[in-house]
């Protein structure tokens, strides 16, 4: 059973920092990659940042390219999304997920490879 879980939302005010990780288990060796996605309500999911499993590489939305940092620990399972000079419009629910690859500048997600999110505030 494939779950993920995540953790470290809460609330920052603009120009903070905050670290999300994400633990996960279930997942075949060969993932191809792991990454994080947010969504305001009424909009829809926005995919933000990959790494593939296998060579590293990391792939970001434009809003947080510079900003952001995704990284990944294969022995401890663990994803985590470090957070720099937040803004008020980074304000979402992050959310994590196993996927099948970045393409065109968006995230590939099979059904039930999401985790259940976690609130990430920005008061400015």
């Amino acid at each position: 059973q494939v779950q993920l879980v995540e953790s470290g939302g809460g609330s920052v005010q603009s120009g903070g920092s905050l670290r999300l990780s994400c633990a996960y288990s279930g997942l075949p060796v060969s993932i191809d990659c792991m990454g994080w996605a947010r969504q305001v309500p009424g909009k829809e999911r926005e995919g933000i940042a990959a790494i593939y499993t296998r060579h590293g590489d990391t792939y970001y939305h434009d809003s947080v390219k510079g900003r952001f940092t995704i990284s990944l620990d294969k022995a401890k399972n663990m994803v985590y999304l470090q957070m720099d000079t937040l803004k008020p419009e980074d304000s979402a629910m992050y959310y994590c997920a196993a996927c099948k690859g970045w393409y065109g500048g968006e995230l590939r997600v099979e059904s039930g490879r999401w985790g259940q999110g976690t609130q990430v505030t920005v008061s400015s």
